[in-house]
């Protein structure tokens, strides 16, 4: 028989984050019974941390994923079309920084996790802490240029935009560890639905509990999550698990770095959870062999990867799978008898730009990038020059001359439309009704804007996930609209057939610098059709110099179409694994 042992789950060791101060009002230390202290928090202190929270970490990004974007430009080995994105992604930290424009134009569900030390008051006798974070979620996102993307349920069958982005997610916890009895920590966390989506959970067996089998598995699994989330992504790959929603919560916090001060050992006698920081690496290296890279091909699919090892039931052997995407949102927070503390984000990224300019990377050029040049480019690599005013034709006739892979500046019009405008135009061609000019006579961008700032032409405006409208493109196609595509991410098979069926092009742009692409690139936005639906409505925009790259192209080509097959792999056996 086993002796009695105990270890937490997840056994965090020492919080080494830096934070700043917020107030230290709204906090004080009371004596209870038995001469305990207690630490007594007014609401007021909660709103203004979970407001704050919300408002840094839609506008700022930790130190340590900046430098990281860096690293990308600073690598010999590094495609060329990973450097365009790490650039764009560091111009567009440095924009949203100013506070104006977020990072992202989906800002995210909200979602809070708190600790409460044992010894931990709110006052506020007629109402749970959940309720003053929710004021300060509402707060942040009704005073502030974010997006309302909650969807309220109505009925089973009908929804309702709840137009404050409420309700958060919200899950406080009791924290009894001896010395955080007067402490309240929190994670704050803005998820979007890209990266949200990316979350996977497989019922696995002992099987693969092998080097070679777990690498092979993961090979194919992780293909699978394409580019769609933005990436380079923060990766985490939780293996076992208590429970399968244990092992998924997991593997969300340890993509957000909350787990990264596990112990790096098992024990046999508790069976907590820790890090495997060599199968980390490994599966880092396995990542940046598949060619996807940095959204349009090299290595940088990851920035980097966790792998978190949790115990399990014998006849259970969950695998979950979470990506952190290029708006890497969170912070932690605390609140102790000093005062109200939040995780210090990096306020100026600058620092962080290179020397190197986008004609560097051109004048460079590299195999990844098209060799075309078009009017006014110079140098193999440049960005083809399309004219969107020009008509449909002759828009299809320029980009066919041009392989996949090839970068693009677009300038002209675009048309906005995502998934409720989708299924209400196919409503309308279902029963007899003209595909409406506007689909036909110009590229159709998959998008939803965030809130327009005042005296500003466009709120951050990056692209929505293309998969989701897969299913509309051959019936749009064979109606003349939806020719050309614009949006982010990978798309299926039949998206790349009806495009060889009908001469249409499905064109990536770079997901996740949304600030930049609203104050560089967009120069007027009005609506089209369904006003009433906010940001899900029909739009009509004018772009400059906006950057894309050709993904799927008329004669039945798909860039991610060759990421996507598993290659034959030999995997050595790690020491002391048998």
């Amino acid at each position: 028989m086993a002796d009695f042992a105990y270890s937490d789950l997840l056994p965090i060791g020492e919080d080494t984050t830096t934070y700043r101060k917020l107030t230290d009002e709204g906090v004080r230390t009371v004596e209870g019974p038995g001469r305990r202290t207690f630490l007594e928090i007014d609401p007021s202190a909660l709103e203004l941390l979970a407001k704050t929270a919300m408002h840094d970490i839609a506008h700022c990004l930790r130190p340590a994923h900046l430098a990281q974007l860096r690293r990308i430009l600073d690598d010999p080995e590094a495609s060329n079309n990973d450097k365009f994105v790490a650039l764009d992604l560091l111009k567009n930290a440095n924009i949203a920084a100013a506070g104006v424009l977020p990072m992202c134009q989906d800002t995210g569900t909200a979602i809070v996790m708190g600790k409460k030390g044992s010894q931990v008051l709110v006052d506020s006798p007629s109402a749970p802490d959940e309720e003053a974070l929710s004021k300060g979620i509402f707060d942040a996102y009704t005073e502030l240029n974010l997006r309302y993307s909650q969807m309220a349920p109505v009925t089973m069958w009908d929804e309702k935009n709840t137009g404050s982005n409420l309700p958060a997610q919200i899950e406080v916890y009791a924290d009894s560890q001896p010395g955080h009895e007067t402490t309240y920590k929190f994670l704050f966390m803005a998820k979007g639905g890209g990266s949200a989506n990316k979350s996977f959970l497989y019922q696995e067996t002992k099987a693969i509990l092998n080097p070679k089998r777990m690498l092979e598995f993961l090979d194919e699994k992780l293909r699978s999550l394409g580019t769609a989330a933005c990436p380079p992504y923060h990766l985490a790959v939780v293996i076992g698990g208590t429970s399968a929603e244990f092992a998924l919560k997991t593997a969300k916090y340890a993509s957000a770095k909350y787990l990264d001060e596990l112990p790096t050992t098992g024990d046999a006698a508790t069976g907590h959870g820790f890090r495997d920081p060599q199968l980390e690496e490994e599966i880092l290296e396995l990542t940046r062999n598949f060619g996807i890279g940095a959204q349009f091909g090299g290595k940088y699919f990851c920035h980097d990867v966790r792998v978190v090892r949790l115990p399990r039931h014998g006849a259970s052997l969950p695998v979950a799978i979470a990506v952190s995407c290029s708006a890497d949102r969170q912070c932690l927070a605390k609140i102790t008898p000093e005062g109200v503390f939040i995780e210090q984000l990096e306020t100026e990224p600058a620092q962080y730009l290179p020397d190197v300019t986008e004609a560097h990377l051109i004048e460079a050029g590299g195999d990844d990038l098209s060799d075309a040049t078009g009017a006014g480019s110079t140098g193999k690599g440049a960005a083809v020059e399309i004219d969107l005013t020009r008509p449909m034709p002759e828009i299809l006739a320029e980009l066919t001359k041009h392989p996949v892979k090839t970068r693009l500046s677009l300038t002209g019009t675009l048309v906005v439309a995502r998934d409720i405008a989708h299924a209400k135009i196919k409503e309308r061609l279902d029963a007899g009704e003209e595909m409406p000019q506007y689909l036909k006579d110009h590229p159709v961008y998959y998008a939803g804007p965030a809130k327009t700032p005042e005296g500003m032409a466009s709120g951050s405006f990056g692209p929505t996930t293309a998969g989701r409208m897969d299913s509309y493109v051959k019936q749009f196609q064979a109606a003349g609209g939806s020719m050309v595509m614009l949006a982010k991410g990978n798309r299926s098979a039949q998206v790349t057939e009806a495009c060889q069926e009908y001469g249409g092009f499905y064109l990536g742009s770079i997901g996740g610098p949304a600030a930049r692409l609203a104050l560089d690139c967009i120069k007027k936005v009005e609506v089209l059709e369904y006003p009433e639906l906010g940001m899900e409505a029909v739009w009509q925009i004018e772009v400059e110099n906006f950057p894309a790259f050709i993904v799927v192209d008329d004669k039945g080509n798909d860039f991610f179409a060759t990421t996507a097959k598993p290659t034959a792999m030999t995997i050595t056996t790690r020491p002391g694994l048998s």
